[in-house]
């Protein structure tokens, strides 16, 4: 009895690319790549498929959308020269950068929950007092008006400085400049030492974008995000992108989902050809 009744089966290169709208130049490029296994070739040279190859294919295209290209490729090269055990690494890095992206998002939602709440966090020292953040040999800056933008800060809401604000945020200094050169942080400069002063607005504007670039979240993509918290006055435009974000884990974890079954099917039909 033949041990894989299916290697009888030829299908050309479009037979595999047609149902998935691919380039036959695709299929032969995810061949050269390792993705599907070597294909036979006829004495005048053409490829030659079977339905296995056409199932690793289907499974590759299964991996893309929880995996990304890489990691798919790469469970596929894995597979392929059996060395599943590498592919299953691969599999679970996947599900830890799921799980870590998860906990960033709890992460953004209890940060915001805590900017709504307004409270106050101690231990930065007034406006003109030196510290280390800007060198005190810097000539004093001209004062800059108080954004407009955000409540005015109050006393239970003390201004900060840059370095302190940097070590809470646990971020560089140079950071904040960064931030603030792309217009998403807007501090004021203290009028006795020019350094810049941070009220209530500005460190809630630097916690979003603290909290929106561990999401991973480019910084032209938060721009608009806080000009419109800025516009409102408060947190609440930042609902939907959260809730989009969350919705987009979730489609993540489905589609590892679906990837690993194709997979563990592709895992089968290889077993049973041997």
């Amino acid at each position: 009895m033949e041990k894989n009744p299916q290697s009888r089966v030829r299908l050309r290169p479009v037979d595999l690319a047609r149902p998935h709208g691919l380039s036959t130049q695709a299929v032969r490029n995810y061949e050269e790549a390792g993705i599907l296994p070597a294909a036979a070739r006829t004495e005048s040279g053409y490829r030659t498929y079977s339905p296995l190859h056409a199932q690793a294919l289907d499974t590759f295209l299964a991996l893309l959308p929880g995996h990304g290209h890489p990691t798919a490729t790469g469970i596929m090269r894995a597979v392929n020269r059996g060395a599943a055990d590498e592919a299953f690494r691969l599999i679970d890095e996947s599900h830890a950068q799921l799980l870590e992206d998860r906990r960033t998002l709890s992460a953004v939602e209890n940060a915001l929950r805590d900017l709504g709440s307004g409270a106050p966090e101690p231990g930065d020292p007034a406006p003109g007092t030196p510290h280390p953040g800007e060198p005190e040999s810097r000539p004093p800056a001209p004062a800059e008006p108080a954004p407009p933008e955000g409540p005015t800060p109050t006393p239970t809401s003390a201004p900060t400085f840059i370095g302190p604000l940097a070590d809470r945020l646990s971020v560089r200094p140079a950071t904040l400049r960064k931030w603030e050169a792309a217009g998403l942080v807007r501090p004021r400069r203290d009028p006795l030492t020019g350094y810049r002063v941070y009220g209530e607005a500005e460190v809630r504007d630097a916690r979003l974008v603290h909290q929106l670039r561990r999401g991973g979240y480019l910084l032209e993509q938060i721009a608009p995000l806080v000009d419109r918290v800025r516009a409102a006055g408060g947190l609440e435009p930042l609902e939907a992108a959260l809730g989009d974000w969350r919705s987009r884990l979730v489609g993540r974890g489905r589609a590892l989902l679906t990837g690993s079954a194709k997979l563990d099917a592709y895992l089968n039909e290889q077993e049973r050809g041997r």
